[in-house]
Protein backbone atom coordinates (compact mmCIF):
# COMPACT_ATOMS: atom_id res chain seq x y z
CA UNK A 1 0.00 0.00 0.00
CA UNK A 2 1.33 3.43 -0.95
CA UNK A 3 1.22 6.32 1.42
CA UNK A 4 -0.47 9.38 0.03
CA UNK A 5 1.62 12.53 0.17
CA UNK A 6 0.50 15.06 2.75
CA UNK A 7 -1.68 17.85 1.49
CA UNK A 8 -0.09 21.27 1.45
CA UNK A 9 -1.21 23.49 4.29
CA UNK A 10 -3.51 26.43 3.57
CA UNK A 11 -1.40 29.60 3.19
CA UNK A 12 -2.55 31.26 6.42
CA UNK A 13 -1.79 28.16 8.47
CA UNK A 14 1.62 27.65 6.82
CA UNK A 15 2.62 31.28 7.41
CA UNK A 16 1.29 31.14 10.99
CA UNK A 17 3.43 28.06 11.66
CA UNK A 18 6.52 29.82 10.30
CA UNK A 19 5.93 32.88 12.46
CA UNK A 20 5.21 30.76 15.53
CA UNK A 21 8.39 28.72 15.04
CA UNK A 22 10.44 31.90 14.80
CA UNK A 23 8.88 33.29 17.95
CA UNK A 24 9.45 30.02 19.83
CA UNK A 25 13.12 30.05 18.84
CA UNK A 26 13.45 33.54 20.32
CA UNK A 27 11.55 32.59 23.48
CA UNK A 28 13.58 29.52 24.38
CA UNK A 29 16.80 31.55 24.26
CA UNK A 30 15.60 34.11 26.82
CA UNK A 31 17.49 34.45 30.08
CA UNK A 32 15.82 33.77 33.48
CA UNK A 33 14.56 37.29 34.26
CA UNK A 34 12.49 37.14 31.05
CA UNK A 35 11.10 33.60 31.51
CA UNK A 36 7.58 34.79 32.46
CA UNK A 37 7.35 36.74 29.21
CA UNK A 38 8.87 33.78 27.33
CA UNK A 39 6.00 31.62 28.59
CA UNK A 40 3.50 34.17 27.29
CA UNK A 41 5.32 34.28 23.94
CA UNK A 42 5.11 30.49 23.72
CA UNK A 43 1.37 30.44 24.50
CA UNK A 44 0.51 33.27 22.09
CA UNK A 45 2.70 31.83 19.31
CA UNK A 46 1.18 28.35 19.65
CA UNK A 47 -2.34 29.79 19.71
CA UNK A 48 -2.07 31.38 16.27
CA UNK A 49 -1.63 28.33 14.00
CA UNK A 50 -3.77 26.19 16.31
CA UNK A 51 -6.74 28.54 16.01
CA UNK A 52 -6.24 28.99 12.26
CA UNK A 53 -6.37 25.21 11.87
CA UNK A 54 -9.34 24.81 14.19
CA UNK A 55 -11.23 27.55 12.37
CA UNK A 56 -10.62 25.80 9.07
CA UNK A 57 -12.39 22.77 10.46
CA UNK A 58 -15.43 24.76 11.55
CA UNK A 59 -18.12 26.75 9.79
CA UNK A 60 -20.11 29.92 10.26
CA UNK A 61 -19.57 32.02 13.36
CA UNK A 62 -17.54 29.26 14.99
CA UNK A 63 -14.99 29.51 12.17
CA UNK A 64 -14.81 33.30 12.46
CA UNK A 65 -14.41 33.06 16.24
CA UNK A 66 -11.25 30.94 15.96
CA UNK A 67 -9.77 33.15 13.27
CA UNK A 68 -10.44 36.23 15.43
CA UNK A 69 -8.73 34.54 18.38
CA UNK A 70 -5.73 33.81 16.12
CA UNK A 71 -5.68 37.48 15.08
CA UNK A 72 -5.76 38.60 18.71
CA UNK A 73 -2.95 36.19 19.61
CA UNK A 74 -0.85 37.59 16.74
CA UNK A 75 -1.34 41.10 18.13
CA UNK A 76 -0.44 39.89 21.63
CA UNK A 77 2.71 38.20 20.32
CA UNK A 78 3.71 41.40 18.52
CA UNK A 79 3.55 43.33 21.80
CA UNK A 80 5.62 40.74 23.68
CA UNK A 81 8.31 40.65 20.99
CA UNK A 82 8.44 44.44 20.75
CA UNK A 83 8.81 44.69 24.53
CA UNK A 84 11.62 42.13 24.50
CA UNK A 85 13.43 43.99 21.70
CA UNK A 86 13.09 47.31 23.53
CA UNK A 87 14.44 45.69 26.71
CA UNK A 88 17.44 44.34 24.80
CA UNK A 89 16.46 40.75 25.56
CA UNK A 90 16.22 39.54 21.95
CA UNK A 91 17.96 40.42 18.70
CA UNK A 92 16.20 43.23 16.84
CA UNK A 93 16.75 41.79 13.35
CA UNK A 94 15.59 38.29 14.35
CA UNK A 95 12.48 39.78 15.93
CA UNK A 96 11.89 41.96 12.86
CA UNK A 97 11.69 38.83 10.67
CA UNK A 98 9.07 37.29 12.96
CA UNK A 99 7.17 40.57 13.22
CA UNK A 100 7.05 40.82 9.42
CA UNK A 101 5.67 37.27 9.24
CA UNK A 102 3.08 38.14 11.90
CA UNK A 103 2.03 41.16 9.87
CA UNK A 104 1.40 38.88 6.89
CA UNK A 105 -0.56 36.45 9.06
CA UNK A 106 -2.69 39.26 10.48
CA UNK A 107 -3.40 40.54 6.96
CA UNK A 108 -4.50 37.06 5.88
CA UNK A 109 -6.68 36.66 8.97
CA UNK A 110 -8.21 40.10 8.45
CA UNK A 111 -9.24 39.12 4.92
CA UNK A 112 -10.57 35.80 6.19
CA UNK A 113 -12.71 37.47 8.87
CA UNK A 114 -13.84 40.38 6.67
CA UNK A 115 -14.87 38.81 3.35
CA UNK A 116 -16.18 41.14 0.67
Amino acid sequence: MHATPPRPLPPAQARALEAAAGALALAVALKPPFKPIAEQVIRAAASIPANVAEGQGRSGQDRLYHWRVAYGSARELEVHLTLLVDAGAIDRSAAARVLAQLDEVRAMLWRMTHPR
